[in-house]
């Protein structure tokens, strides 16, 4: 046998004892690779700028109506549309066909998957070249908030590093958020929201299986892929997302198949503009708020355009129309169309007439007999005289077809829109008091060349806007108190309304008016309404309503030009009969309020029963004041001016009326004179608050006196 040298056993040991040295070498080595290479993350990570989230929080301003409706959105300053979105209004199977496309590992990882990162890293060293680019939704919105151009290392890192840090900051329904609000769709195109609506006209919240298959293609390649571009580039990319959603079981096979079936969208829709001249001035008054919801119900909105556009057209060329709605229980602006065609040039569609100011025709005549019921001068059946009348040198009105009624009663003559009789009432009240009784009331009443008040308002003569007719037909289903316009849907009223009338003097106008003969083919006595037409056929005019809405419309040409037979009647009522049946609701009268009068037997009494003409009295004409009555407490809104300053500063005269006696009439105040007149009216300009003694005297000697107190 071979003999073993005694000390063979210690050179085998000697040779195998350097191998564990080695691993221990190989293993600080790469530890220190380790240190460093973190050492290296660290300072890199160090040397980034703070991440800007600014440009990334930047959303398009949008304008819901009362129950979150779009509305209209506006872009954003640099010209994208960029809508505000979180992922509870998304369908939820677009959200699932994402996670499946872009990135499965989404709800575990911290921003970064190792494991895409690793199959990418393979398969660039395999192929030379990148297959995959490894990138989680993470990364992406990194990449969308500190856009790139180039594709580097450096770019790669970079988002990864910015994709852990926001994730830690706004976790994952964040990013979720941010992607859903930044992925690119072509042109100004961003977010989910914008891409729905210009793709399918519809929002994100519920969208078929091609929908979302395609919306979740675009974002890869938004510029290759744009379906109003290239719809077959789209159609591949879809129906891949279509594949993979099969496959990792978000769709059956037969829902992908029935997908692909669907056609994809050649072009691009136009974006929502319902109310766009109320979104716009809400826009306009409040430029920082991101969102901002009006009261304005969206379905009776879109109804009610289509209504305007469709009348405005078989009017006529160039016509335009604009419909208003109130609710009259809180003043809420339910509709505001403010134009037949907000983008039609030849109708001058950008202008808003609910806002521009206009001649209201014979729509100002209720009001007129509102404050004659008032003040006692008249009452619905009190017998007026339409028959041919000067009253002055150059002003003898005449009704609109040139004929006279003769002897009727206040009721008939309002429902017939006769000028004689409402001039008559108008010289009573007083022009002056009038208008300053609506401005008071918050009409912004304009006059002509800023001329004194003259009976001519009666019959249309000044201008006023839609929206403030509107608030003074709403203040007579009010019963007198008009509400304050609530544009906002969190809006709430203020307090009581300025006050228009009494209660008894509204509810008779109402009365009056639902018994006005209503338009061909339209049920009578369904909505107290009234209509009106300017001088010259250039605005035609219809207001409504009953106890909840009010309906006013107006039609006619923007610049003002005169369009024969532009009527109220034939062109604007017909509209508001068709605005009030698509409100959607069975009209109801106005409350009946306690003090009304009703005639008896007998009549009504002698001062009420005819305007203008001596009561029989078995004692002969006694003279007496009718009005004002003894006692009363009368509402001017008084200055501090009087006489002739009173009268030259367009503060309000109070009417005074006498009755019985052989003129000519001396009217004095508190003993002073202040008129003789033939006539058995006069107006008294005072100079204050406080008690007054009106009295008057005939020729006779006769005379009669009352207390009265002006506030």
């Amino acid at each position: 046998m071979p003999q073993v040298r005694p000390d063979s056993h210690r050179t085998a040991r000697r040779t195998r004892r350097p191998a564990p040295r080695l691993g221990r070498a190989a293993a600080g080595s790469a530890l220190g690779t380790l240190i460093v290479g973190i050492g290296a993350v660290w300072l890199y990570v160090a040397s980034l700028p703070p991440l800007e989230l600014a440009g990334a929080s930047a959303r398009s301003v949008v304008v819901l109506d009362r129950s979150g409706t779009l509305l209209r959105p506006f872009a954003t300053a640099d010209g994208r549309w960029r809508l505000p979105i979180t992922q509870d209004a998304v369908d939820p199977r677009f959200q699932a066909m994402l996670l499946a496309y872009e990135d499965r590992r989404f709800a575990n990882h911290p921003g970064i998957d190792p494991a895409a990162l690793l199959r990418a890293a393979g398969q660039w060293l395999v192929r030379g070249r990148i297959i995959s680019g490894g990138s989680t939704l993470s990364m992406q919105v990194a990449r969308l908030i500190e856009p790139r151009r180039e594709r580097s290392l450096d770019a790669k890192l970079r988002q990864m590093v910015r994709a852990v840090a926001l994730e830690r900051t706004l976790g994952k329904t964040g990013m979720l958020d941010l992607y859903l609000a930044l992925a690119p769709y072509g042109g100004p195109l961003e977010g989910v929201r914008a891409a729905s609506l210009a793709y399918f006209g519809r929002e994100p919240a519920r969208l078929t299986a091609a929908q979302a298959a395609l919306l979740v293609a675009l974002p890869q390649s938004p510029e290759a892929r744009r379906p109003d571009r290239f719809p077959d580039r789209a159609r591949a990319a879809r129906d891949r997302v279509l594949d993979i959603a099969r496959a990792r079981g978000v769709l059956t096979a037969a829902e992908a198949e029935a997908a692909k079936a669907e056609p994809v969208p050649t072009g691009r829709k136009p974006f929502p503009m319902l109310a766009a001249h109320a979104a716009e001035e809400a826009v306009a008054a409040d430029p920082a708020a991101p969102v901002i919801r009006l009261a304005i119900d969206a379905r009776l909105q879109e109804r009610l355009e289509a209504l305007a556009a469709e009348r405005a057209a078989a009017a006529g060329p160039d016509l335009s129309a604009a419909i208003l709605v109130l609710d009259n229980r809180d003043g809420r602006v339910l509709a505001q169309v403010g134009s037949a065609g907000y983008l039609d040039p030849t109708r001058r569609g950008a202008i808003d007439m609910t806002l521009a100011v206009r001649s209201p025709g014979s729509a100002l005549k209720p009001f007129v007999y509102a404050m004659a019921f008032e003040d006692g001068l008249a009452h619905p059946e009190t017998l007026v005289e339409d028959r041919p009348t000067r009253f002055s040198a150059s002003y003898a009105p005449e009704n609109f077809d040139l004929t006279f009624q003769g002897t009727v009663t206040a009721r008939r003559a309002l429902q017939l829109s006769l000028n004689v009789p409402a001039v008559e009432l108008m010289e009573a009240v007083g022009p002056a008091r009038f208008i300053a009784r609506l401005r008071a009331a918050g009409a912004g009443i304009q006059l002509p060349r800023e001329a004194a008040p003259g009976l001519p308002v009666a019959l249309g003569g000044l201008g006023i806007t839609l929206t403030d007719l509107a608030r003074l037909y709403a203040g007579l289903a009010r019963g007198g108190t008009l509400p304050e316009l609530q544009r906002r849907a969190e809006a709430t009223a203020t307090g009581p309304g300025h006050q228009i009338t009494g209660p008894v003097a509204a509810w008779y106008i109402a009365d009056i008016l639902r018994g006005t003969p209503p338009p061909e083919n339209a049920l009578p006595n369904r909505i107290a309404y009234k209509t009106g037409t300017s001088y010259g056929y250039r605005d035609a005019w219809a207001a409504g309503f009953d106890r909840r809405w009010t309906v006013v419309v107006w039609a006619g040409r923007p610049d003002g030009a005169a369009v024969p037979g532009l009527v109220g009647r034939i062109v604007a009522a017909p509209i508001l009969f068709d605005a009030f049946a698509r409100l959607g609701t069975e009209p109801e009268p106005v409350p009946r309020p306690a003090g009304v009068l009703a005639p008896g037997a007998g009549g009504l009494p002698p001062p009420l029963r005819r305007l203008g003409r001596e009561a029989a009295d078995p004692r002969g004409p006694t003279l007496r004041i009718a009005y004002p009555p003894d006692g009363a407490r009368i509402d001017l809104g008084l200055a501090t001016a009087g006489g002739d300053g009173a009268r030259e500063a367009g503060i309000p005269g109070l009417a005074l009326k006498a009755q019985g006696g052989v003129p000519p009439l001396t009217w004095l105040v508190d003993g002073q004179p202040i008129s003789q007149t033939l006539r058995h009216r006069t107006e008294w300009f005072p100079g204050g608050v406080g008690f007054a003694r009106i009295s008057v005297l005939d020729s006779t000697g006769a005379s009669d006196s009352v207390a009265v107190r002006l506030e």
